[in-house]
């Protein structure tokens, strides 16, 4: 079957031909995969550019973790053949003492699908079925492999202890940028505040999602954007490590910044701000187990409402060009569909 591969700890990506995975063994699923979404970590990897060099010691590995589609063989029971499903790509171990502890979301030794374990830019992709959750009979795959980025931004919006009124900032529109806004509304933001540069397509696809505090930035600075009044949460989702202390000064005494971006260095802080203002650096990742619930049912009651963020939808064999599409920033979310013609 065809897929897309990372192969070494360099730039690029290829579409190769590997075989299909094997039979399902007891308590996991044969996926065959319906939509995959390109995400700005795929971006990284593909580029080579810093961030995630982790996945070294899994090469080759197939990319592609925002994923939903359809259990095609079983060997769980309860999730039977002809399912639909939407899958969480973090796999625990089950053997460390967290896992022993009932206490997952701690794993010592999990294994990334699509980074350290074969991902879903493919036909088919092996799970975990515990891994799998279950979607409405006929919802839009595309619209379902959202539902890992807006895992993302939930779990930034509970990290930033957003709460009804709270006057909100994000830096960067692209998908989790969108997403951490859409989750902020959620929980009762009273203002959300998107800033970007150069991003036309992207606010175009908030305006279409409800959000009017669009801001370019352009070369003033972040300082413009507080003119108003500073706010009680900020949100990096961009990853350029200066915009952590450009940050700063716009967070209210006692103020949030939360970085939700992958930075390729370190960045400088000035503490003595941090101090005297008495603001709180919050760093955000992957969703915990109630995330993923809680989302899902954001996802399936938003449903259709959710359809401007997916820009593009490619077949697998257009992989790169999706890649291309959305490194330009011209796509929100692209997502690959595999054809019978690529199994």
């Amino acid at each position: 079957m065809k897929a897309l591969r990372k192969l070494a700890p360099a730039p690029g990506l290829l579409l190769c031909d590997i075989p299909r995975p094997p039979p399902p063994g007891p308590g996991e699923v044969l996926v065959r995969v319906e939509a995959a979404g390109i995400c700005g970590s795929d971006l990284h990897i593909e580029d080579w550019s810093g961030g995630y060099e982790f996945i070294t010691a899994a090469m080759p590995v197939t990319l592609g973790h925002e994923l939903a589609g359809r259990v095609v063989d079983s060997g769980e029971p309860g999730l039977p053949a002809g399912t639909p499903v939407v899958v969480i790509p973090s796999v625990t171990c089950g053997r460390c003492a967290a896992c022993l502890g009932d206490d997952r979301d701690r794993c010592l030794d999990r294994r990334g699908i699509g980074m350290t374990r074969e991902g879903g830019f493919a036909p088919f992709v092996l799970a975990p079925a515990r891994n799998c959750l279950p979607l409405p009979p006929g919802f839009d795959p595309a619209i379902a492999a959202l539902t890992e980025p807006l895992v993302i931004g939930a779990r930034a919006v509970s990290v930033g202890g957003i709460a009804p009124g709270d006057r909100v900032l994000v830096l960067g529109p692209g998908a989790i940028g969108q997403a951490i806004a859409l989750m902020a509304r959620e929980a009762g933001a009273a203002e959300v505040t998107i800033a970007g540069r150069d991003d036309a397509p992207r606010f175009a696809v908030l305006e279409r999602l409800g959000f009017h505090g669009l801001r370019e930035v352009g070369n003033k600075g972040l300082t413009h954007l507080a003119a108003s009044g500073r706010f009680d949460v900020v949100f990096e989702a961009v990853g350029m490590p200066t915009l952590v202390a450009e940050a700063l000064p716009l967070l209210r005494r006692e103020g949030v910044l939360v970085i939700a971006g992958i930075h390729p260095c370190p960045a400088e802080i000035p503490l003595n701000t941090v101090v005297r203002e008495q603001l709180q650096l919050r760093g955000t990742n992957r969703g915990k187990q109630a995330d993923w619930a809680r989302t899902l049912d954001f996802v399936i009651r938003q449903g259709q409402a959710l359809a401007p963020m997916v820009t593009h939808r490619l077949p697998l064999r257009d992989a790169l060009d999706g890649f291309a599409i959305t490194r330009r920033r011209d796509a929100t979310k692209a997502v690959l569909l595999p054809e019978p013609g690529d199994e």
